[in-house]
């Protein structure tokens, strides 16, 4: 699969104050009517409980030379230096937006399923916000790239 192209997305959470945010590659659309995502979180990722309890999650979809901030939410920053540098905003819903992105989806849970040592997450978009238009981040072959 490292030889197939996937976008890049940072998922983030707000439970109660406690923020998170995780770089994944899973991001697939599932139904029009209504609206859904999916995505898929490993179980022992530290969002993972967090998703759960906040009910909710955003999606910034990542543009062609966001690879730092790719990099940094894919490598487990400690908590106290999650949000340091990164330039974001609130969104309608509580999760952090992410600044310079494609785009934006807010959703709420759907529904869930385990799969294997992930859990897939279906979210009913409930806000999508289109950013500049630009080439999107890529992952492919374990490297992210610049279209």
């Amino acid at each position: 699969m490292r030889r197939f192209p996937s976008g890049v997305a940072v998922v983030t959470v707000d439970a109660e104050g406690e923020r998170l945010g995780l770089t994944v590659g899973t991001l697939v659309p599932l139904s029009l009517e209504p609206p859904l995502v999916g995505i898929s979180i490993a179980r022992d990722a530290a969002i993972h409980e967090l998703l759960r309890q906040a009910g909710g999650f955003a999606v910034s979809l990542l543009a062609s030379g966001q690879e730092a901030v790719a990099q940094h939410f894919a490598r487990g920053v400690p908590p106290i230096a999650h949000w340091h540098g990164i330039a974001h905003r609130q969104g309608a819903h509580g999760a952090p937006l992410l600044e310079g992105a494609l785009g934006w989806l807010e959703c709420r849970v759907w529904a869930e399923w385990p799969t294997g040592d992930h859990t897939f997450f279906a979210g009913e978009v409930l806000e999508c916000e289109l950013g500049s238009a630009q080439p999107p981040l890529l992952y492919l072959d374990r490297r992210y790239r610049s279209v």
